[in-house]
């Protein structure tokens, strides 16, 4: 996600609280640029979890199970 795709994202969400209020293209465009956000923001953090590793108390590292997972 690009910081122009987020300034336009806002510039949107700024326009919809007007009392002119968003053109149906950009509510369509709005709904495209949220999605792409938040999967990018899902991406982001999965990549994060997937490298995270759970330390015990003898100092052992064993790598973050998905929940529902068993092993």
């Amino acid at each position: 996600m690009t910081k122009e795709q987020i300034g336009r994202i806002n510039e949107l969400a700024r326009k919809a609280k007007t009392p002119e209020g968003l053109t149906e293209a950009e509510q369509a465009e709005q709904a495209v640029l949220r999605r792409a956000y938040i999967d990018s923001v899902l991406g982001n953090l999965k990549g994060q979890l997937d490298n995270t590793y759970i330390v015990d108390g003898q100092g052992n590292k064993r790598k973050l199970k998905a929940k529902g997972t068993e092993g």
